[in-house]
């Protein structure tokens, strides 16, 4: 499946960052520095251009004005949908302020019930959209962090594999961080909800607390 690579302003890291023939790279307003930073330029960019400098000549632009109904992550999002795509990985997109870190969380979790595959490569977190689904969990070593939180009014039938404090068809709210602070101590680790929306956190190693 071929996936949409959306890079924003927050604090960026390349790990994984591997596009190839097919996918669609777009950078959202100040993303674009990151992106030439490391030695790339995206296939579109797009956004109300209020944290880029200079717009450059030789990239597709998409200019919105700056008082509009989404963020320029959104905007980029969209973009990768109306074109096809249905696999999304956001870079850029935590670090730095907090809201917009949440505002991108919350599409991770739009993008998962609309069907789409949903992650965040983070600094220190990967996070992960599931809806009604199961997820294996990226192999870390034993005592690496994972949470799991309910993304919407519950998840139901919530089954935690191979961590430290397992689940078995438990049924997650927002009034209640019961999956926080989860350990991997098992080569294979699993996350499974039957009805509604995680977000699952896995930190890169142990050392992430």
């Amino acid at each position: 499946m071929a996936t949409c690579y959306v890079v924003g302003a927050g604090d960026f890291t390349a790990r994984g960052f591997t596009p190839v023939p097919g996918d669609l790279v777009i950078a959202a307003d100040a993303g674009y520095d990151a992106m030439i930073a490391i030695g790339m330029k995206p296939d579109l960019l797009v956004g109300d251009f209020d944290s880029l400098a200079v717009r450059p000549a030789d990239v597709p632009l998409r200019v919105f004005p700056a008082e509009k109904d989404d963020t320029d992550t959104g905007l980029a999002l969209s973009e990768g949908w109306a074109r096809g795509y249905r696999d999304f990985t956001l870079y850029g997109a935590d670090g730095g302020r907090v809201d917009h870190y949440l505002a991108n969380l919350a599409l991770l979790g739009s993008l998962s019930r609309r069907g789409a595959h949903a992650k965040l490569v983070g600094t220190a977190f990967d996070v992960y959209a599931l809806t009604d689904g199961t997820l294996v969990l990226p192999q870390r070593e034993q005592g690496t962090v994972v949470s799991v939180f309910c993304h919407g009014e519950c998840a139901e039938g919530v089954t935690l594999k191979g961590l430290k404090y397992p689940l078995h068809l438990a049924t997650l709210t927002c009034d209640h961080p019961l999956g926080v602070s989860n350990e991997i101590v098992k080569p294979v680790a699993s996350v499974t909800v039957v009805k509604g929306t995680l977000l699952v956190f896995v930190a890169l190693s142990p050392k992430v607390r």
